[in-house]
């Protein structure tokens, strides 16, 4: 065997610790596969002498000097699992501009400004790669990226929080509102201390970028990602979707379409939705992850597993370790960012979806004939329409409840739609407003 290939780990948390074990227990494999052992020249850590229990590694190996470790010659490839913009930005357009190759899971980074990393990489021919910022252990972004390079994907759709699909997942089981499946979440360790980013859709749309990023060789930033989240999702919202065979899914999708000029574009959003429990996503629970591919020659493909996780995350990490560290020692590098497309991203109200809208009206003659005007003044077509008995959500006499279903039409549209119905005497409030999507 050759020299060693040498790692500097920057962050030793849940992650750090589980690449550091799986280096430990998998050596000499990931030696065979690699032709060359791998070691650890240093793991940069916040703070010294924390208790990391039985870590296989020595105590020397530490530093708090990030940057420091990253500069010396003896590092080939930096491995990032700290997350967050700053400082991990800086670290790994240093490593990258000076010829190391980088593996990191820092899906808000590569939201955020892949960019600048894919031009440090190009300027100093190292390779950058980051299979674990999206859908943990699912081996999703390298088939993007190189299985499916010869075919046109049109579609992804996927569900890429694992915490977000637990809490959905457990309010269409037991009919639980949002508060309380979230505290179940958290009591099970699926949720964080503070969930904002995962149940407001933040942590979604950044891997909705990189997804379309890939998918569509166009420059996606997580500010061209259109960001719902599911705190507004009620027990009510469930038990309506699942009287029209439905279940709700944080969804993100990223799609192909023309714009009103022909020109292609590509459209990446990120909200809760229904959709029908015959869709394969639908049967996706707990925590788990599922992306699923529409491409012209592959057809439809699905991508499943654990989206998250220290032991799952760090097994992507070390499968991009092994890649990286063959090109090291054949002296090549993977391929290019490929962004050759430049395809416009369409604004939120021209993406064509459809709209499930719950109304609590008044009880009389002529309303749904008042209300269906008003759909048909925005141009929208209505699909279904389902009508509650006297007494809806209110909980006042002499009002029911209107359940409406379009068909599909500009977001815009229905979004003008539902607040014209706002303003109506005769709908005393819109109890719901949630997209549709699949053939439901």
């Amino acid at each position: 065997m050759t020299s060693p290939v040498r790692l500097a780990l920057l962050g030793c948390g849940t992650v750090g610790q589980e690449v550091v074990r799986l280096l430990h227990e998998q050596s000499a494999d990931l030696a065979a596969r690699i032709g060359a052992p791998l070691e650890i020249a240093g793991i940069a850590v916040r703070r010294l002498g924390r208790d990391r229990g039985d870590l296989p590694v020595d105590e020397d190996l530490f530093t708090t000097d990030a940057l420091g470790l990253i500069k010396r010659d003896d590092v080939d490839v930096v491995i990032e699992v700290v997350g967050g913009i700053e400082p991990a930005r800086s670290w790994l357009v240093e490593a990258l501009r000076a010829g190391k190759s980088v593996v990191t899971a820092n899906k808000a980074l590569l939201a955020e400004d892949g960019v600048a990393l894919h031009e440090a990489a190009a300027e100093g021919g190292g390779d950058l790669y980051y299979e674990a910022s999206v859908a943990g252990a699912i081996p999703l972004l390298r088939p993007l990226r190189e299985s499916l390079h010869g075919d046109r994907i049109n579609r992804v759709t996927g569900i890429v929080n694992g915490t977000t699909n637990f809490i959905l997942s457990a309010m269409d089981a037991t009919g639980a509102g949002f508060a309380e499946a979230l505290e179940e979440a958290t009591a099970l360790g699926y949720a964080e201390a503070d969930p904002t980013a995962d149940v407001e859709g933040f942590d979604a749309a950044a891997k909705a970028a990189i997804l379309a990023s890939l998918a569509f060789h166009t420059r996606v930033g997580a500010a061209d990602v259109h960001r719902e989240g599911i705190t507004e999702v009620t027990a009510a919202d469930m038990a309506s979707a699942q009287a029209m065979g439905c279940t709700i899914k944080l969804l993100c999708i990223a799609a192909r379409g023309v714009d009103p000029t022909g020109r292609e574009t590509v459209s990446v959003r990120v909200h809760p939705a229904m959709i029908p429990r015959s869709h394969p996503l639908a049967s996706v629970g707990d925590a788990f992850n599922a992306v699923f591919v529409e491409a012209d020659a592959a057809g439809q493909l699905m991508f499943y597993g654990r989206g998250a996780g220290g032991a799952p995350t760090a097994s992507a990490v070390l499968g991009d370790v092994v890649a990286v560290s063959r090109n090291r020692l054949a002296g090549v590098r993977a391929a290019s960012e490929s962004a050759y497309a430049d395809l416009a991203v369409r604004p939120m109200g021209e993406a064509l979806t459809r709209y499930h809208v719950s109304l609590d009206v008044a009880d009389r003659p002529g309303v749904l004939a008042s209300v269906a005007s008003v759909f048909a003044r925005h141009d929208v077509s209505i699909a279904t329409v389902r009508q509650g008995s006297a007494g809806g959500p209110a909980g006042r006499d002499g009002d029911a409840e209107l359940v409406i279903v379009t068909h599909v039409a500009p977001d815009a549209a229905l979004a003008a739609t539902v607040g014209e119905l706002r303003g109506l005497d005769i709908v005393r409030s819109v109890t719901s407003v949630l997209r549709v999507e699949g053939d439901a």
